[in-house]
């Protein structure tokens, strides 16, 4: 490895990470939006109208126990629909191959779709935030434990939405994984309720969710409360990382879904 290999891999993810903020910023009104409307609307349905009946959840205002959650939520839908749609449209229009053929590693091609994936999953977790502060205070326990879980969640989801677009064929098998897999995921990790109040035998389920960890760190950095380690919920989302990386890179290697 010389300087100029680092230097070539460092424009080259460089320009890969800016053509991906481009792509979801130039059309906001498509990207952004559209996810903090859904939120507020959350908020004023989950949060004002149910919230009122429940009363408090683990010792918070309901209203004020979903904002974390509802956070996390926007985080990952944007962060992993970034990805799978970029690299399949990379596909569709057959420019992925030019970076295949090109010197450059395949970690610096994935690493820049991830930076895109990233970029777009904080713009909206920041907008989403902003939005909840019209209907509760900001709530800040460990900053450094927020920043942390948001980031790493949208590292893992921008990973799992790149696999979803490298063994997708159609524009249809894009949005399979998001319905059948990620939202049911994402509604019975924690969003709403807290699993303490859940039989023995769903709360043993609920640990099998991996979303449930993300969602219950970020909730204990906003609140300092928790259902699970958050040391242990660390190490499982840095662990689904790797595992992820490790088969992105496995598939790009191999050209699985882009060589005929």
């Amino acid at each position: 490895m010389t300087r100029a290999d680092l230097r070539l891999w460092g424009t080259a993810l460089r320009t890969i990470a800016i053509k991906e903020i481009l792509r979801f910023a130039r059309i906001w009104v498509q990207t952004i939006l559209p996810p903090v409307v859904t939120t507020a609307l959350y908020f004023i349905i989950f949060g004002g109208l149910i919230g009122e009946r429940i009363g408090e959840m683990e010792g918070f205002r309901y209203m004020d126990f979903i904002v974390p959650g509802l956070i996390m939520l926007a985080v990952i839908t944007n962060s992993y629909s970034n990805v799978v749609s970029s690299f399949f449209g990379s596909k569709f229009q057959r420019h992925i191959e030019e970076l295949l053929v090109s010197p450059i590693p395949n970690s610096v091609i994935i690493l820049g779709f991830i930076f895109g994936g990233v970029a777009r999953g904080l713009t909206v977790g920041v907008a989403v935030l902003i939005v909840s502060l019209f209907f509760s205070p900001l709530s800040v326990h460990n900053p450094i434990v927020m920043l942390l879980v948001v980031l790493l969640t949208s590292i893992l989801f921008a990973l799992a939405g790149l696999i979803n677009g490298v063994f997708a064929r159609t524009f249809d098998d894009i949005a399979l994984i998001p319905t059948f897999v990620l939202t049911p995921l994402t509604y019975l990790g924690g969003v709403f309720y807290s699993i303490s109040l859940l039989p023995d035998f769903w709360q043993g389920a609920s640990m099998l969710n991996p979303i449930f960890y993300m969602v219950d760190a970020f909730r204990y950095g906003s609140l300092g409360t928790s259902d699970f380690p958050v040391i242990a919920s660390f190490a499982i989302i840095a662990m689904f990382i790797i595992v992820l990386y490790g088969l992105a890179l496995w598939l790009l290697n191999r050209g699985t879904g882009i060589r005929s």
